[in-house]
């Protein structure tokens, strides 16, 4: 018998994690957002980081990166799945900030535990990378938006690394959120 996708756990899982992201999406994507409290802003950002990583589990999810990094131009499955990846793991292990441009890590507080995890991984492989530009049409407000991603220079002892010096708060995250909205409605089936 073949193994038919989506099971019963992955629609129930998907069901939650699907509805919750779009909430934040919808609440990001309105411009009075960027207003309110810092704090209140980071956790929804947090959340939909956390969701989304959990959504990269999905097998079919798991193939569309794939397909990204085989269609798209280089570096784009990265930050699909690398680069949000580690920002969600910095939120998790790293709990202790309260605002976007508050988060910092360096070499000795990542290795603090153990060396070679996947927030070290990643900074071993990408610090010293070319910065990536990126541009996206924001629909409802008929608006380009332009970013740059600027990965670290070097990633030695004791260098704190910003997360706003990755990635802007306000334009990264709609970025981050539109780029994983895209991966994710990659699976939704369109009714006509």
């Amino acid at each position: 018998m073949t193994n038919l996708r989506p099971t019963s756990a992955e629609i129930k899982f998907l069901n939650l994690a699907y509805n919750k992201f779009y909430d934040i999406y919808d609440e990001i994507g309105v411009d009075n957002f960027w207003l309110k409290d810092p704090h209140y802003r980071f956790t929804k950002v947090n959340t939909a980081f956390a969701i989304y990583t959990e959504i990269l589990n999905y097998d079919p999810i798991t193939w569309f990166i794939k397909h990204i990094e085989e269609t798209r131009p280089p570096m784009e499955s990265v930050i699909a799945s690398e680069l949000f990846k580690f920002i969600r793991n910095i939120f998790a292990h790293f709990p202790f900030f309260d605002n976007w441009d508050e988060v910092y890590i360096n070499k000795e507080i990542i290795n603090w535990y153990r060396k070679g995890l996947t927030i070290d991984k990643f900074l071993e492989k990408h610090a010293g990378g070319k910065e990536v530009k990126y541009r996206f049409w924001e629909i409802e407000k008929k608006l380009m938006t332009y970013l740059t991603i600027t990965f670290p220079v070097g990633y030695e002892k004791g260098e704190n690394i910003y997360l706003k010096d990755i990635l802007p708060e306000k334009n990264g995250v709609k970025f981050s959120l539109h780029m994983m909205k895209n991966v994710i409605d990659s699976q939704v089936i369109k009714s006509s």
